[in-house]
């Protein structure tokens, strides 16, 4: 007898690990990766609406305004200096260097 009152202990402690599993995982989903998903779709926005004389920093840290931008090569010319102009990735300018939209 004291058997099978074990055995029916154990089994609801298995649909209790899987709740609590399942628990975790949207815990997990809505606080960490539904707030990074937001968080690229912005960037990504930002990084396809460029446009020149945009100020940007890009992945490197530098900062600079958009001189020109080449959708063929995917490349984003950043004027950085008075005569000095280098050409970053498109995916590696991230934000205006005016707005806050990273420090949300």
């Amino acid at each position: 007898m004291t058997t099978i009152l074990l055995q029916a202990q154990q089994g609801g402690g298995g649909m209790m690990m899987l709740l609590m599993m399942v628990a975790i995982f949207a815990i997990m989903y809505f606080f960490m990766i539904r707030p990074q998903q937001k968080q690229q779709k912005e960037i990504r926005n930002f990084q396809n609406q460029l446009t020149e004389g945009t100020p940007v920093v890009t992945g490197g840290g530098i900062y600079g305004t958009v001189k020109s931008i080449d959708l063929a090569r995917n490349t984003v010319d950043v004027k950085i200096a008075k005569d000095t102009v280098v050409t970053v990735a498109k995916g590696s300018v991230f934000r205006d260097a005016n707005s806050n939209m990273m420090q949300k």
